[in-house]
């Protein structure tokens, strides 16, 4: 597998090191103007730095594996051989955050083909799309993500213990992220929620504070937040 995917054939040994340079260069263009985006568009508390350093690195790296493969079908089974070792293991994104990866992926595939004008103008019209869109607040009218933590003492179970009071209050919620403190005697649970509309916003956490032991409870709204 690995002799075939390191042999060199005709049609990688045509290609010059200025055409591999060039596409490079070219899905780096791309992945950079991608990353700006998502960094402009994303609304505070929701940007991830990791997350925009991939946008530039992403196209490059797929035009790479690209010029590996070229017209080899021997060579595309090898290089699938190769990746299939490796495991990834990741929280599902949102689906804003799978777009950019998906437009990253398709930037690098034009730039490995050598349409760089194709990737150029898809990147600029796709990028323009996104700009208008968030400038013109598309999404305003939508419920707004809240954060919530709650404490509860170490016994009680926080996968089902809220679960009626969540689906009486909120349109959905996301148990994201669980932390011990109080030198394990205490945990701490973060919800993502999205609360229904003319819901008392007092009456969510009174009855949360039963639940909990009257244990403190943070509700946030996430653009409030810095991130950590």
């Amino acid at each position: 597998m690995f002799e075939t995917l390191f042999s060199t054939s005709a049609t990688s040994s045509a290609l010059s090191l200025f055409e591999v340079v060039i596409t490079i260069i070219m899905a780096f263009i791309c992945g950079g103007i991608i990353s700006f985006t998502y960094h402009k568009t994303s609304v505070k508390g929701h940007y991830s730095e990791n997350f925009a350093l991939t946008m530039i690195l992403l196209p490059a790296v797929i035009s790479i594996i690209i010029f590996l493969i070229g017209s080899d079908v021997a060579r595309a089974f090898s290089l699938a051989g190769a990746f299939s070792i490796i495991r990834f293991r990741s929280a599902p994104g949102e689906p804003k955050d799978i777009a950019y990866v998906l437009f990253a992926m398709a930037a690098g595939l034009a730039s490995g083909v050598g349409a760089f004008a194709y990737a150029a103008v898809f990147t600029i019209i796709l990028c323009t799309v996104m700009f208008i869109l968030f400038k013109t607040k598309f999404k305003d009218g939508a419920t707004e993500a809240k954060q919530l933590v709650i404490t509860i003492p170490e016994d009680l179970n926080y996968e089902t213990a809220f679960t009626d009071i969540m689906e009486k209050f909120t349109l959905r919620s996301n148990l994201k992220r669980v932390k011990t403190t109080a030198l394990g005697s205490l945990y701490q649970i973060f919800f993502e929620i999205d609360l229904k509309e003319n819901i008392s916003t007092k009456a969510f956490i009174d009855e949360l504070r039963c639940r909990n032991g009257n244990l403190n409870i943070s509700l946030t709204l996430l653009s409030d937040q810095t991130g950590e």
